[in-house]
């Protein structure tokens, strides 16, 4: 049996009694819009389930709502008639035991690979928190009611990883629009879509890339450590596609918090379905933006009339780009604690501290 509900009616609904939110328990969980104004959560177990909701990612089950009751067939339906985003909790009735889980990929009119990377298993049996760290593409595209939507989620801070060329032709207009705090860093657009070559090989392999930007971008990796610290609301923090640049912090962020390289590698990959690159890049006129090499680059592309496709994110031998990464971190500085500890100044006690506060 599948269960129908609105979300203005469950949250009439009232309180309910206390329980920590424990480890997650049930396989699958997961939430998909299958139509603009409807959400579906789906999990697997063996038990009945009852489904809980609420507007708030920390809230506990006393303050969430009930809309299903004893499910046994593992899908809840749930019909949007009211703006804001839901957050769920399946609460086991066997065991009582927990699990919180939300939509992954925010539902923008004019957004790409914007995505919340909350729920992952992490350090400590425990889980990241859902509804504190965003990743996505760069927004330019973005319509009002976006705009809106993203207004409600509580981001204190925004760290732009592109190139100053990328900014130039794409301005970031989130901060605008909430009042978040914009941190960007210059740097020569050449480093990513014009690389030199270096030994007589090409820098312009994506090899390269997520080999050379632990040390190019530190910088700005080192912000997003210092916001996420800071602890004064959601971080997000995204480049032009919002997969590797963005790809890389967002490894860095999950292996601070102990989640697990092949989940980390999974999130990575979610990218190559999850991106929409004509809502990356607005229309370009490279004449306007003389000697702008991202510019021409983008342009050259949106005069091809082709429109781009994601690619899988592997090398030739079929590796993925972002193990890279890894293997340099393994290479040169042993682990990924060294490397934050050495190249951005995030230390032992960071660590612990990044984990008390994104971990449930």
């Amino acid at each position: 049996m599948k269960f129908t509900h609105s979300l203005a009616g469950a949250l009439a609904a009232g309180a309910l009694l206390l329980h920590p939110i424990a480890a997650l328990a049930l396989d699958g969980a997961d939430v998909q819009r299958p139509a603009p104004n409807q959400l579906t959560v789906s999990w697997k177990s063996a038990d009945p389930v009852d489904v809980y909701v609420s507007t708030r990612p920390d809230a506990p089950i006393a303050q969430a709502h009930r809309v299903a009751r004893a499910d046994r067939q593992g899908v809840f339906v749930m019909e949007l008639n009211q703006p804001g985003r839901p957050y769920f909790i399946l609460k086991d009735e066997r065991d009582g035991s927990l699990t919180r889980v939300a939509e992954r990929l925010l539902p923008l009119e004019r957004g790409s690979n914007f995505r919340d990377v909350g729920g992952y298993p992490a350090a400590g049996g425990k889980h990241v928190r859902w509804g504190l760290i965003y990743r996505s593409g760069a927004t330019p595209m973005l319509t009002e009611a976006d705009f809106r939507y993203l207004a409600g989620l509580g981001i204190a801070s925004d760290i732009d990883l592109r190139s100053t060329e990328e900014r130039q032709i794409a301005p970031d207009r989130l901060p605008d629009h909430t009042g978040a705090l914009y941190l960007a860093k210059d740097y020569p657009g050449a480093e990513v879509f014009a690389p030199k070559a270096v030994s007589g090989k090409s820098d312009a392999s994506p090899v390269n890339l997520y080999r050379s930007w632990l040390v190019s971008l530190a910088p700005q990796y080192r912000d997003v450590f210092v916001q996420l610290l800071k602890r004064n609301g959601a971080v997000t923090y995204h480049c032009s596609a919002g997969q590797d640049r963005s790809g890389v912090a967002t490894a860095l962020v999950l292996a601070a918090l102990g989640v697990p390289r092949d989940v980390i590698l999974a999130d990575y990959h979610l990218s190559t379905k999850d991106r929409r690159p004509e809502n990356e890049m607005p229309p370009i006129d490279p004449a306007r933006y003389p000697g702008n090499i991202v510019a021409a680059y983008y342009a050259k592309a949106q005069a091809s009339g082709k429109p781009t496709k994601p690619r899988p994110l592997y090398d030739a031998s079929g590796v993925a780009l972002l193990q890279q990464t890894f293997d340099e971190i393994d290479t040169h500085w042993g682990s990924v604690d060294n490397y934050l500890d050495k190249e951005l100044g995030v230390n032992a006690l960071d660590i612990a501290k990044l984990r008390a506060a994104y971990l449930e």
